[in-house]
């Protein structure tokens, strides 16, 4: 079955979701944002933003960038509830990074004519500006290629994965070793410190180098690589995903737990702020 792609709306409008729908925008969609802020946040995008979560019933495709569990199932069926009302999209793309057995229970508390894909992205706020996302999709195969246009005006790797679920492990799987890049790089900076070597130089080197990593090779393009651990930050974001992570395989009695697991996690919300 295909989805008519004609009124996208984008709920989540922060770093990523903003710049997300600003490029959907400037592609020729009929673009909406929704988000529980207030307007004057929204800059020139704010005349497309939906202050009424009932107005969302007149997109075709609810596009859900919202950064929890809980604020999805608030979105969803709860506080917005836009799947409890008499008319809703017909599309559901999950583009947060969610646990996977969360979406397959998602996927049975939709009505039952709402296609719902998972479709993570990696790529900082400037990747999604610059249309140049990766996307790990998971869904209904003829569902994903009716919305392909979506995907490839904001992405430039797109991977169709399988079916509900398939994007989201891949996304969960990537995300737990970014996330111990990200401490990794952030210790061997402090080190470098430590030891009097210029980080321009190092990072020099590292990029050439077996040390070379996306978040590394890209510190000065990211605009939370500077950020110490808050829950309700970037870094943050990074505790959840590598909990998503663990959250997939809780219940694989083969899959043995690991100290690395409780490492990366106590890393990362040891992180500080990070100053020259």
């Amino acid at each position: 079955m295909g989805i008519q792609s004609d009124v996208i709306t984008l709920a989540g409008c922060g770093n990523m979701g903003l710049p997300m729908a600003n490029r959907l925008h400037l592609s020729g969609f009929k673009v909406f944002g929704y988000d529980i802020r207030p307007l004057c946040e929204f800059a020139e995008f704010a005349k497309n933003m939906l202050s009424d979560p009932a107005r969302i019933a007149g997109s075709d495709i609810l596009l859900s960038v919202v950064r929890t569990e809980r604020q999805t199932l608030d979105l969803c069926f709860d506080d917005q509830g836009v799947f409890r009302r008499d008319k809703y999209p017909r599309a559901l793309v999950v583009s947060s990074t969610l646990s996977p057995r969360f979406i397959k229970d998602l996927a049975t508390s939709l009505p039952h004519d709402v296609r719902l894909i998972d479709a993570p992205m990696s790529g900082a706020p400037i990747a999604a500006e610059q249309g140049a996302l990766s996307f790990m999709l998971g869904g209904k195969k003829e569902v994903v290629d009716g919305l392909m246009p979506i995907f490839e005006s904001l992405g430039e790797q797109i991977f169709y994965l399988g079916d509900s679920g398939a994007g989201m492990t891949h996304k969960v799987i990537n995300n737990y070793v970014a996330a111990a890049s990200v401490v990794s790089v952030r210790r061997a900076f402090d080190m470098a410190r430590q030891l009097n070597v210029d980080i321009d130089q190092l990072r020099e080197v590292m990029a050439a180098s077996s040390g070379a990593t996306w978040f590394g090779d890209r510190f000065d393009d990211i605009a939370w690589a500077r950020q110490g651990y808050d829950p309700e930050n970037t870094i943050g974001i990074l505790e959840k995903d590598v909990l998503s992570a663990l959250d997939a395989v809780a219940e694989l009695s083969q899959f043995k737990s690991s100290p690395l697991d409780s490492t990366i996690l106590e890393a990362v919300r040891s992180l500080e702020p990070y100053e020259e």
